[in-house]
Parts: structure tokens; sequence; C-alpha cells
């Protein structure tokens, strides 16, 4: 295992541990209830939105240390993030957890910060679901509050 590797494993143990943003919010716009049915891992995910930003984030949940450390992860690049990007760092995650380990540009994985660390994950598809767990019931909470989950932006589907 090369230092990369290794890096990136101990972020995904120590997210997995600290879970950044466990608990649900007393108050919020929407929750999410979301299962994996192929190895049990689960989240409920709540949502408080204003302005066009995601004003907080809460989640409970229960599995693997892939699907806990992923919305722990999740959970601070969004947390406060406009809807926009919050939109577009789920395309990105989406993108490298289904390049089967074929590798992603490093802007991509610049962007994702600590979200990097599972691109290695990308290369075992019954774990693929696992990290993207917490990202399917951020956006289906977002989703359920009335608001459109916001469409790729004009650059992002040129590649411009």
């Amino acid at each position: 295992m090369n230092d990369l590797d290794q890096l990136y494993q101990q972020v995904i143990l120590d997210h997995s541990k600290e879970r950044h943003g466990e608990g649900a919010l007393e108050t919020a716009d929407a929750e999410s209830h979301q299962v994996n049915p192929t190895c049990g891992d689960e989240v409920t995910l709540t949502v408080r939105l204003q302005d066009g930003k995601v004003r907080a984030v809460g989640w409970e949940g229960d599995g693997c240390s892939i699907s806990q450390a992923s919305i722990s992860v999740m959970h601070d690049l969004v947390d406060g993030a406009d809807l926009a990007t919050v939109a577009r760092l789920e395309r990105e995650f989406d993108e490298m957890m289904h390049s089967r380990g074929k590798g992603v540009p490093d802007e991509l994985l610049d962007d994702l910060e600590d979200g990097a660390a599972f691109e290695g994950t990308s290369k075992y598809p019954n774990r693929v679901k696992c990290a993207l767990l917490g990202w399917k019931a951020l956006k289906d909470a977002v989703v359920q509050t009335g608001t459109a989950w916001p469409a790729p932006a004009d650059d992002e589907t040129t590649g411009a």
C-alpha cells in the first residue's frame, strides 16, 4: 500500500469514528431514510434549507465504515453550501464512485476534499452503494422540501 492509499484509508477510518454532523436536527425541513439492501447500511438524514443554501444537515446511521465515513465527509462538504454547489459535488462524487478505479481528473479530487479518499472504493462495485448512501438521502431530502435539484451548469454539460 502506497503512502497516498494509507492516507486515504486513515481519512475514512477517522471519519467513521468521529462522525461529523451526526445527530438529527431538532427542526428540519425534510427527512429521508435510505437503506442499502445489499449490506444493511442505513441512514436517516435531516436537512434545513434557507435562501438556496443547505443551512444544516444532520444524520443518524448504522453500517460499514465506508457508508458512515462518506456521510460524515458529505456533511463537511455541503453544510452551508448553496444548492448548485451541493448538486455539483454530488455529481462529482457519483462520477468518482462509478470510475471503477480508472481515475478521475485531479480537479475533481481537489473539489471533493476528503471525499477523494473514496476513489479507491470505486474499484469495488459492492461498496459503491455504501459510499453513495448519504448522497442519495441528501438529494431525496432536498427534493422533499419542494426544492428542485439543480441541473448541471452549462459548463458542466459541455465540458467547457
